[in-house]
């Protein structure tokens, strides 16, 4: 029984070493992990701040060299002429069904002759309407019915204007509006002064 009891105990030892030796390689990588993550963060945060420097514009005086262009090579180029290739180019036909504006001896193309049109002769002109011809004054309001001579010579005529009589030698104003002019037996001459407007009135007939 002591043998057994103790061939149990040097088992259970076994384990737990086993279990310790997987517990503090686990701790181990744990603290390795710990400890070597900082150094990678710093070396990506100054990979950032570069890119940020990079971005940001450079001060007058400190632009960086710009960098040469690419040279291109002129492999594969072939300088010589072919003919062959250009008589195939030359020997291509017109094939329209146009005139053909390459060559003299094409006919010319015809253009139908364009539709009359129906107006006659040129352009039409149209002339504006004459201006309106200016009213006409109004006859004078006057009757002529007689005449009288002094021994002087001196003529007066004798008027009629609705109910008012009038008695005027040349020169007169008759009824604030007409003006009497030469005095005849048979005529007298009045112009109305309002319309400028001379008339010839004739001696009425009783």
């Amino acid at each position: 029984m002591a043998l057994q009891v103790g061939t149990e105990n040097k088992k259970q030892v076994y384990l737990a070493i086993v279990l310790f030796a997987i517990v503090l390689g686990a701790g181990g990588y744990e603290l390795y992990q710990n400890f070597a993550g900082p150094s990678v963060a710093p070396r990506v945060a100054l990979s950032t701040a570069r890119a940020v420097r990079t971005n940001a514009p450079v001060p007058a005086g400190q632009e960086p060299q710009s960098q040469e262009a690419q040279k291109l090579s002129n492999e594969g180029i072939d300088p010589a002429l072919h003919f062959d290739q250009l008589a195939q180019s030359e020997d291509v036909e017109y094939a329209g069904t146009g005139r053909n504006i390459f060559s003299a001896s094409s006919a010319p193309v015809s253009i139908p002759t364009p539709v009359k049109t129906a107006r006659n002769g040129g352009p039409t002109v149209i002339t504006p309407p004459p201006p309106p011809a200016p009213p006409k004054p109004p006859a004078i309001d006057l009757q002529y019915f007689g005449y009288s001579e002094d021994q002087g010579k001196t003529v007066k005529a004798f008027f009629v204007h609705g109910d008012d009589i009038f008695m005027a030698t040349t020169g007169q104003i008759v009824d604030h509006r007409y003006k009497v002019g030469a005095i005849k037996p048979g005529s007298v001459e009045i112009t109305d002064m309002a319309y400028n407007n001379t008339q010839t009135l004739t001696l009425m007939a009783f």
